[in-house]
């Protein structure tokens, strides 16, 4: 009965680092497949860290220019929340696209 097998198939360890290798690339919980998905899925978070990271510099830069300069606070608060003296009235321009 083994003697119809190839000569491959008749060594024990060659058998036995096939089943191995079947096992690692398709079987295993730690598999080639996952640990690509997940190599990939860690690329993107990196990516989204290092754009989080620059936006948070950009608004702690922003903060700290608001908090030491009055005029700048100001302007911040005349555009972003349309805030406005008493003798003073706000028109609000939008352009269509």
């Amino acid at each position: 009965m083994f003697k119809k097998l190839p000569p491959a198939f008749r060594n024990f360890y060659a058998v036995t680092g096939f089943s191995f290798l079947v096992w690692m690339i398709f079987l295993d919980s730690n598999d080639l497949i996952s640990r690509f998905k997940l190599g990939a899925k860690l690329r993107n978070l990196n990516s989204e860290k290092e754009y989080y990271q620059q936006k948070i510099a950009e608004v702690q830069k922003d903060r700290e220019e608001l908090m030491t300069n009055r005029e700048l606070l100001e302007k911040f608060a005349r555009e972003k929340y349309l805030m406005k003296k008493e003798t003073e009235d706000i028109f609000i321009i939008q352009e269509e696209d």
